[in-house]
This record gives structure tokens, sequence and C-alpha cells, in this order.
């Protein structure tokens, strides 16, 4: 690997508010296993659609896991994301209180307080504009998922809110890694948070881009994706900081590259996704040969499937790596996606395995048989570098690239 300008970074502390449980270990465990979180809809009435299946957290208080702010003060998304923050500061070891006192702010992906919004226009419709609950309204802002998570852990630094869609996690990774690597700041929190809704629901129901029981990413049988919730976060660091005061270190952020189609609002393009690819392999200062895993976007589509590993083939040529998607387990949870891809990246490198395709029965033909999506459960090994991959609406595509930290 290449030099790389700047501090090295890492990442210390991993916050998950997931479908498969509260907290990054249980969520492991859960994906290492191939368990499912999909189960019927209870966030809205789902009545009135075919598909009546989601990845919906269960059990979450946020009441106890917040200690600063008040979640009645903040939407669904902002409460996903403060909680995942909180529990990645935790689980870094990091005081809080010094943390508060240090250089340091977040970034996280989202589609924005959609489920508030769908509170807001089903009062507006059924009762009129002055109808509409003024506190639902101080929930409705999107661009204060962030500054969810600065306020619960009291951070003074910036609080950046990406909206660019199911990749939007990898941005908000990306950016912390520039804020930590570059000495603007001296830790940073960065990660996505979404919550179910009816609307994105809906959206992606009229798309006929819906499952009808579980998504099957990569398999000949596959039918769509399965709408998700919640929040993740990961704390980043500086390298010698961790070293310093003795952290369990997860994994080391390599480098990351983005590129944008401009060319359809909903199609993948695999030459701009393979020119991404190269772009984060160029910052990480890797080679195509170093990779040992690919964590998909993988939504379980036609088109994104058979693209995702068109544009893989493009950049590896005949020599693929181990390929999976963890949302055959967690669904689409749309701007947390790629943070969850992230995290289990971070524990494949430190706890050494390889997520499953949970679901894949058969591997699609077109696809290619030599491809290996690690099917059913996952498998153990000791993955030194992974490829993580978020794409999204509108030509967004980011691959955040982790590594083992080496001397």
């Amino acid at each position: 690997m290449s030099e790389r300008p700047g501090r090295r970074v890492v990442v210390t502390g991993l916050g998950a508010v997931s479908s498969l449980g509260i907290g990054a270990r249980p969520l492991t465990a859960a994906i290492r296993e191939g368990r499912s979180g999909i189960s019927p809809i209870e966030a809205f009435d789902a009545s009135g659609f075919t598909h009546q299946r989601a990845g919906e957290v269960r059990g979450f208080r946020p009441e106890e896991h917040l200690r600063r702010i008040d979640p009645d003060k903040w939407g669904e998304s902002g409460r996903f994301a403060a909680a995942a923050a909180r529990l990645a500061v935790t689980d870094s070891g990091i005081d809080p209180d010094e943390l508060s006192a240090m250089r340091a702010g977040s970034s996280f992906g989202t589609n924005g307080e959609s489920a508030v919004l769908v509170r807001l226009s089903r009062q507006w419709v059924e009762q009129g504009l002055d109808a509409l609950d003024p506190a639902q309204i101080g929930q409705a802002d999107g661009g204060r998922v962030a500054a969810a998570a600065n306020a619960e852990l009291g951070l003074t630094g910036e609080a950046q809110t990406v909206g660019t869609a199911c990749a939007a996690s990898n941005y908000s990774i990306g950016y912390g890694f520039d804020q930590v690597r570059s000495g603007e700041a001296d830790a940073w929190v960065a990660g996505g948070a979404d919550a179910s809704n009816r609307t994105i629901h809906a959206g992606f129901h009229r798309l006929g881009a819906l499952a009808e029981t579980v998504p099957r990413p990569f398999d000949a049988d596959r039918d769509g994706i399965v709408t998700a919730e919640g929040g993740v976060a990961l704390l980043l660091e500086p390298l010698d900081a961790a070293v310093a005061r003795g952290a369990r270190i997860y994994a080391e952020v390599l480098g990351y590259g983005i590129t944008c189609d401009a060319k359809q609002m909903t199609n993948p393009h695999a030459p701009s996704i393979a020119e991404s690819i190269r772009r984060a392999h160029r910052s990480a200062g890797i080679k195509a040969d170093d990779v040992d895993y690919v964590c998909a976007h993988g939504t379980g589509t036609q088109a994104n499937d058979t693209t995702e590993v068109a544009a893989l083939r493009e950049v590896f040529g005949d020599r693929l790596p181990p390929v999976s998607s963890i949302k055959s387990m967690l669904g689409h949870t749309m701007g947390a996606a790629a943070g969850f891809g992230a995290l289990v990246c971070c524990a494949a490198i430190h706890d050494g395995f390889l997520p499953p395709s949970a679901t894949l029965r058969r591997v699609d033909p077109e696809i290619g048989d030599d491809v290996d999506c690690v099917p059913g459960t996952g498998r153990d090994a000791s993955p030194r570098v992974v490829q993580n991959h978020g794409f999204a609406f509108g030509g967004n595509n980011a691959i955040t690239v982790f590594g083992r930290v080496s001397a």
C-alpha cells in the first residue's frame, strides 16, 4: 500500500439501532448467523399494499439510550442517529465528557425525517393547515439528523447531514475521514439513519421494486428490495491517539471514492460505479488484488445486482473477491444502508469472518456462477482489506475501504 498524506484514521467505536438488535454486537452476531430482521410491518397501516414486510426496529426505547436530548423533540431518524452515536462512543471507551471537549463533530447520511412528514401530511389532508401539530413541525427538518448526534454528545464541531439517498452514509464516512486525517478534527462520529414510513414504502411499491417476501440479492429468482430502518455510527479517531489510550481498533479507514453517473435517475451505470471503485483504491493506496471481500450494495433488484457485478468485473477482471449483501438480512435501510455495511466490514476485519448473502439459493447465471456470494451463514476468514459499496438514485456512487491496522 502506498503512503497516504495526513494522519491515519481508525474506527474504535461501533453503534447500531437495527432490526437485528440494539448495539453492534447483537447486530454482527445476527449477521454472522444469517438471521433475518424482516417481519410484518407495524410502523404504519400496510393493509393496502400487496407487499407488507419490512426490516423494522423492535424494542427500541430512546429514553434508555439518550442522556442529553429529549426524544420527544426529535424525529425518528434523529433519535436513531443520536442513539447510534451514543452507543458508538460508549463502545469506543472514550469518556463522553472528554469527547465533548475535543475538536469533534458528526456527519450522518439520511433521507430526512420522512416519517414526520407523513404524519404532517395526513394532518393537513384530513384536518386542514391550521391543524398541523407544532411539535411535529419542530421535528420535521431532515437537516437536524446529524445535529441530534451532536446535541446528544455535546459536540461543538460540524454537524453535517448528507442527503445523497442510499449512498449517503459512505459520503458521511468519507467526510469524517477527511476531517480527522487532515487534522481539522480530533474525533468524528459518522454514519446514517432513516425511519420506516408509508411514503418510502409506497414509492418503491409504485416502482415495482418491492420483494414479495424477503430480498434475495444475486439470486436467480430475486424480485426486489424490502424497505427497512435503523441508525448506525462509527467513531473515527487518529491511529496514534487510539494507540496511546489503549483503544480497541476495529479497522483502519484506508480511503474512499465517489462518482455521479449523471445519466439516469434510477438505473445504475456500471462504468461510473467502476470508476468510483478505482478512485477508492487510489485513495486507499491499494490495488484490486489487495481486496479480500466486497460488501455489496446488493439490493436484490434485477438491475442493481447485475450492474454491480459487471462494474466489479471491469475493475477486478477474472479475480473477483467474495461479494455478499447484508440487505438479505437487514433489508434496505436507505440513508443508513452503507453505514451498516461499513460497521459490518469493520467487524468482519476485527472478528475474522465474511458476512453472508443469507437468502441466496442459486446465483443468477447472468451474474456468473464463478461469483462467491457467501450463501447462507457467515464464513470464518481473515480479511485484511474490505470494500464497502453504496449506490443511490440520482447516480450517486460512494465506496469506502477499510483495512486491518498494520505497522
